[in-house]
């Protein structure tokens, strides 16, 4: 984009969340006034079928600060992450969820941490309120095989919060699924990075989007993942479901194809409804 930039974005992916918008919203700004930055809040509306948009249109309507970028269809976090990535203006890139189980009051030490030389910080949900059994016990299985399978020693690799300088995400291709797997792709750039503990929380309002139900697709991912590097030898591989779905993800990957449809875009400067 051609926009001037600003210090920070943070960037909200958020899918029938409208309990939680406006809480949100008032935290982030309180948060973000301490900073004395210059700073931008972008909610990405990934096809929800709720009243978040007409929320966040609310929100926009009042709050100049605020943009919204809203799908056709729900793309998943990635795609919602990668709208951010591509739409927002900071120098200082944050990524939070809606859900108030990560809060915006931990916003400021990953921003300290970037301005002490960083170029990505991970929060890690240290003491984490999940279920042990549907979340946490999978969550712990899948951060040690990306940490053997990549190299890059995180204990939180699914955190949704973390802090990037704009170079680093502007480096970073994204494609369906890999918003797991972003340190593991920034971690190819040759950055210093770093992960700091951060508080977790029960979800109090809404209904959480995740469960066990993926862990087939983060198992592709990860193999992905390992054998990416034979991606020009596909005779390597005999399942062929798992050769489809590298062979989708090459397609993403070098032909620039956008893993998201935007319905309408709200800034301060622009108003846009595409179909």
């Amino acid at each position: 984009m051609d926009e001037k930039k600003i210090d920070i974005s943070v960037i909200i992916p958020c899918f029938n969340e409208e309990d939680n918008i406006e809480e949100l919203h008032q935290r982030l700004t309180a948060v973000m006034k301490t900073l004395g930055k210059e700073y931008e809040m972008i909610f990405v509306d990934d096809g929800s079928i709720d009243d978040t948009f007409n929320r966040l249109k609310r929100l926009y309507q009042s709050d100049g600060s605020v943009k919204v970028i809203s799908f056709t269809d729900n793309f998943g976090q990635t795609a919602a992450l990668a709208a951010g990535f591509e739409l927002n203006r900071g120098e200082i890139v944050v990524t939070l969820d809606a859900d108030l189980q990560v809060v915006p009051e931990d916003i400021p030490v990953l921003v300290k941490k970037i301005n002490e030389g960083y170029d990505m910080v991970n929060g890690w949900r240290k003491k984490r309120m999940d279920s042990l059994f549907l979340r946490r016990l999978p969550s712990l299985i899948a951060n040690k095989i990306i940490t053997w399978i990549s190299g890059i020693k995180l204990k939180d690799f699914g955190s949704p919060l973390k802090a990037y300088r704009r170079s680093v995400i502007k480096n970073i291709e994204l494609y369906r699924g890999a918003h797991r797997f972003i340190p593991v792709l920034a971690g190819r750039l040759n950055i210093n990075m770093a992960e700091i503990p951060v508080q977790h929380f029960l979800r109090t309002r809404g209904r959480s989007h995740y469960g066990l139900t993926r862990t087939f697709g983060v198992i592709l991912d990860l193999i992905f993942l390992k054998f990416s590097k034979y991606l020009n030898h596909p005779l390597q591989f005999i399942m062929t479901g798992l050769l489809g779905e590298m062979i989708v993800k090459k397609y993403y990957i070098n032909t620039g194809r956008k893993i998201y449809t935007i319905k309408t875009i709200l800034s301060k400067d622009n108003e846009t409804i595409l179909s």
